[in-house]
């Protein structure tokens, strides 16, 4: 099991860990990326808890490229939104749907099989308060100009999928679409950045 912050992320034969003080997410482990192990979504997770903490309240939430859904399950865990969780790999969608049964939060959460933002429901959810998108590093550049477009003014943005250097071009890339660097923490060899826009 794997505590990031407030959440817990566990596989069922982990069942009897979980506990009281936490937020848990059972995560089984199978085709799709993000079980929680990796340092990536950890990073995304505790900067998710730290903008909590802060009295962030996003009521709309994105989750581009959401492998497992885990994050925007976390999110839909603590406010009373429903996120948006895209991939463009339909398993992903599958194993995300999977994953909200599994955790008793079906509907919590809408699955959608696109590419970035390519999808009518995403352009129609914006702007967004929080978007996560826990990529690779060209991707993130290559989706810079979109998410500033469909991020909230004050709204957040929570990359990773880094390795620590690659997160000077990619926080380039967002800065120079308007957003500011409001945190970054490495975990291992790799950098989950915050941006806020406006």
């Amino acid at each position: 099991p794997i505590r990031a912050g407030r959440f817990y992320l566990y596989g069922s034969h982990d069942a009897d860990t979980v506990p009281d003080d936490v937020e848990p997410l059972l995560i089984e482990a199978a085709m799709a990326f993000g079980t929680g192990h990796h340092g990536t979504t950890q990073g995304c997770l505790r900067a998710l808890d730290r903008l909590a903490t802060q009295g962030l309240v996003a009521e709309k939430v994105a989750d581009i490229g959401c492998g497992t859904a885990v994050l925007a399950m976390a999110a839909a865990r603590i406010w009373p939104g429903v996120p948006i969780a895209s991939d463009i790999d339909p398993v992903a969608v599958e194993v995300a749907d999977a994953n909200l049964a599994a955790n008793g939060m079906a509907g919590r959460v809408t699955c959608l099989e696109a590419t970035g933002f390519d999808h009518p429901q995403i352009g129609e959810g914006a702007p967004y308060d929080l978007i996560f998108a826990n990529i690779l590093k060209g991707p993130l550049i290559d989706l810079a100009p979109d998410v500033a477009a469909h991020l909230a003014s004050g709204g957040y943005a929570i990359l990773s999928g880094l390795l620590n250097e690659q997160a000077e071009a990619v926080t380039a890339a967002y800065v120079e679409q308007g957003l500011t660097l409001d945190h970054d923490e490495q975990i291992g060899d790799w950098t989950t950045l915050v941006l806020k826009k406006g």
